[in-house]
């Protein structure tokens, strides 16, 4: 909503760069506003060699108001002048008066510029001007849903009604809000789930549905985007049904090509709105690598314990189940490590700015690693000043929702000056008055960058961001190399709704709402007549002259998110007390027996892990010591569909089963990082069934090319990560949904070989695409590692921000030998 100062970086990315600093204290002080440098100045000098590599200044920006729109209702605009809007910004209202005309419109403009009053105003004016109209706002988090909900109550507009439909929404409240909420916040999974498979009782709800609004639309990319965008399909059908075309509009952080973007999404024609209007205060931006561990120190390992483990030996792998952007698994167990953990040093920092008294928020890539943020705050603060540590929590995923809703409460009143949160906090939430913002990890992308942080900086008020480099290839190249950060532009959102692996299990769930036509299949776009065919071909669904119907008395079972089953409750064994919950997909590595489960600084050690009723009991318990689970991960080949004889190279394309088991842990002391022992378990192992591509190469052929023995895994891996940071220019997918394991002698093939696999089950057609334009794919990545300007590799060639062995080995010059090989002998 406008009238909060914004922070907008988008200016700072893909344009040319503004007073660029050197790290020297002298040109710092030369900085935009005292306190963000002052607090610069005084973290800096708290140990001997100074951690800043490089500050960076986004300069203030004034903003371009405009007039109301004549259509604004009186009523409405006197809400908002109550709440502080005396005007909006020349964004909020081009965009407003795009969507209030009819026109699909996505706004995307930078962090805090104010894009939820752009949906807001033509939709409540709306809803004044018609009392039989509705409003669908859609959210991809429960904390961002109950913030727009916590905005729209505010203006105490009449007959509105706004209310959140979500998995907390208690069932005594749902029909009521199905029968007389105006405006329901909701999220794509319920909308899945409970709103479209119950279309009948929404009925009259989706009858004059006026406005779908799609908030932080950004995040829907890969995989799960384009489930989402068959959602949308799917709910534009059962709307026309009852004869209503929402308009839609859509909210983004800065991407690239929004408008291609949030059609692809939507299946609708949408203009962008790009020139960000809104007033920004100045940023301080500090790369920060924390000091070297001295040399008796060298092996302590980093507090936090990951589940991204060494893959078995000659294996080098680059898995997304293990790595992702939703919810990381954060620093690799890397035993010699050789800087201090990223994850201490966030900690110090934090408790230092809440010490100086300035509200801080610390995005922290894993659950356990925030919890691990906030307790060393804690400690540290209550040290200094006893009950100073109680301004200090946690937020994650997996709480109840009492606690999520008292913390947002407690931090936008100042009752918290500190959070360590996950990237649950990344979007628009608004946390007005935050001063910094502390970044524990690069967060894989340089538009999550931004988005974080530009969570400080509100309210027109100078604000510091650090990122905090973790002990590892790619955050140490990014500290040193800023232009790598500063100077490039923001990725773009990549989805593909004609990816037949995502369409015709949403085409089930169509049908399974009501009965498929000929016209439909229009709706949900290329590829759809031969997706119905195939699952008439496989008996799910009948075909008679009025369409296709669902064969099935249960609904089909699509997961959006993939995340790897249900979630686990934690419960208190001695009082029964539900704590919080696991996803599934963590629960082996979270919630193993003996496992050290932290919840809101309380420790509990798990006593039982039952996976059949999805639930882990644990008592109460304050040990010395970390644990640190540990799995190992395979893949075997099952079949091959084609492959190419290529003398000493093949390519290859199968069906591949990717296996993980979490073997043991290892318990170390707290303080010192020793490892006290090392744990066995007994869990179950966890296949993943999915297509991938590979090729093979002799090793004579690696040999003759002057790659050594010696180099040869590094030499794999390397050309493994950039062929996966290739492949989505040739397969409209993210690269956060594929994976890869390279070795330099696979059982199944018998040679080195490079695997590159769809991450998710059955596949989703990445690796089919890989393989019809595989020399084209191979070339793109030989010369992109060729012409990177870097001596060794960096994350614009061979470095990958998911590798789950922290980029190593890698060897640059030897994987552009390994690729000369393969084009010299695949055939084009």
């Amino acid at each position: 909503m406008q009238g909060v100062t914004s922070n907008d970086f988008s200016s700072a990315c893909g344009t040319p760069r503004h007073d660029l600093e050197s790290s020297s204290a002298a040109t710092v002080s030369a900085g935009p506003g005292p306190a963000p440098v002052d607090l610069l100045r005084r973290l800096r000098a708290r140990g001997a060699a100074d951690p800043v590599t490089h500050v960076e200044r986004v300069p203030a920006r004034a903003g371009v108001p405009a007039p109301w729109p004549s259509w604004a209702p009186a009523q409405l605009r006197t809400a908002f002048t109550g709440r502080g809007v005396v005007a909006p910004w020349q964004h909020q209202a081009e965009a407003a008066t795009l969507a209030y005309e009819g026109q699909h419109v996505v706004v995307a403009t930078g962090t805090a510029s104010g894009k939820s009053l752009a949906y807001q105003l033509p939709a409540l004016a709306t809803l004044l001007a018609d009392p039989r109209a509705t409003v669908l706002y859609l959210a991809p988090t429960k904390a961002l849903a109950a913030d727009q909900l916590r905005a729209v109550a505010a203006l105490e507009l009449e007959g509105v009604r706004p209310a959140s439909y979500d998995g907390d929404t208690p069932r005594t409240e749902r029909e009521w809000i199905r029968r007389h909420s105006r405006f329901v916040l909701t999220n794509p999974d319920m909308l899945h789930h409970g709103i479209l498979p119950g279309h009948a009782q929404w009925s009259g709800f989706l009858r004059r549905l006026a406005y779908v609004v799609i908030d932080e639309c950004h995040t829907y990319r890969g995989v799960f985007g384009s489930h989402v965008a068959h959602v949308l399909r799917r709910l534009r059908r059962q709307c026309a049904r009852f004869g209503a075309t929402p308009v839609f509009v859509l909210a983004s952080a800065t991407s690239g090509d929004p408008a291609t973007a949030a059609g692809r999404l939507t299946g609708l024609p949408v203009t962008a709105v790009t020139e960000d209007a809104s007033p920004r205060g100045g940023v301080t931006f500090a790369l920060w690598e924390p000091p070297l561990l001295p040399p008796d120190a060298g092996s302590s390992p980093p507090v936090q314990p990951g589940s991204s483990s060494p893959v078995p030996p000659q294996a080098t792998g680059d898995d997304p189940s293990r790595s992702v952007p939703p919810q990381g698994n954060g620093d690799h167990d890397d035993l010699r490590q050789v800087r201090r953990s990223a994850l201490r040093e966030t900690a110090d920092l934090l408790a230092d700015t809440v010490a100086e008294g300035v509200r801080t928020l610390a995005f922290v890539r894993s659950r356990k690693g925030a919890e691990v943020v906030a307790a060393n705050a804690r400690r540290a603060l209550d040290d200094a000043v006893p009950g100073l540590g109680d301004r200090v929590a946690a937020y994650r995923g997996g709480y109840l929702r009492e606690e999520r809703r008292e913390l947002e409460r407690a931090l936008l009143h100042g009752d918290l000056l500190g959070l360590a949160s996950t990237n649950a906090l990344e979007l628009g939430v608004d946390l007005v008055g935050l001063d910094a913002v502390l970044i524990c990890g690069y967060p894989g992308t340089r538009a999550s960058l931004w988005q974080q942080a530009g969570r400080a900086g509100r309210s027109g008020q100078e604000a510091l961001a650090v990122l905090v480099a973790r002990d590892d290839p790619l955050d140490t190249y990014l500290v040193h190399h800023p232009e790598a950060i500063f100077g490039a532009p923001v990725e773009a959102t990549v989805l593909d709704p004609a990816n037949p692996y995502v369409l015709a299990p949403q085409l089930a769930c169509a049908a399974a709402e009501a009965p498929l036509t000929p016209a439909d299949l229009a709706l949900f776009g290329d590829g759809a007549k031969e997706a119905v065919d195939e699952l008439v071909a496989a008996g799910a669904l009948r075909q008679r002259p009025t369409g296709w119907y669902w064969r099935h008395r249960e609904r089909p079972e699509v997961d959006l998110r993939g995340e790897g089953g249900a979630p686990v409750a934690v419960v208190e064994s001695s009082t029964g007390r539900l704590l919080g919950t696991v996803d599934g997909g963590s629960s082996h590595f979270l919630l193993h027996p003996g496992a050290v489960y932290l919840h809101q600084g309380v420790s509990y050690v798990v006593d039982q892990l039952d996976l059949v009723d999805g639930c882990a009991l644990v008592h109460t318990e304050e040990p010395d010591w970390s644990t640190h689970a540990r799995d190992v991960t395979d893949l075997s080949v099952v079949s091959v569909r084609s492959y190419v004889d290529a003398g000493p190279v093949g390519m290859f394309l199968g069906e591949v089963d990717v296996t993980s088991q979490v073997v043991s842990y290892q318990r170390r002391r707290i303080a010192t990082g020793e490892v006290i022992d090392t744990r066995p378990l007994d869990l179950p192992t966890r296949e993943l069934r999915t297509v991938a591509v590979w090729f093979t190469l002799s090793p004579q052929s690696l040999t003759l090319a002057g790659v050594q023995p010696a180099d040869v895994p590094g030499a794999l891996h390397a050309a493994e990560h950039a062929a996966i940071g290739l492949l989505p220019l040739m397969a409209t997918c993210d690269r956060w949904d594929i994976g890869g394991l390279s070795t330099a002698l696979h059982p199944d093939t018998e040679a080195p070989t490079v695997f590159v696999y769809d991450g998710h089950p059955g596949g989703a057609g990445f690796a089919e695409r890989a393989y019809g334009t595989a020399a084209a794919w191979l070339r793109a990545t030989r010369d992109a590692i060729a012409e990177c300007g870097c001596e060794t590799g960096c994350p614009s060639c061979v470095q990958s921000p998911k590798c789950g062995n922290g980029n190593n080995p890698l060897s640059k010059p030897d994987a552009i030998r390994v690729l000369d090989v393969v084009l010299a002998n695949l055939p084009r």
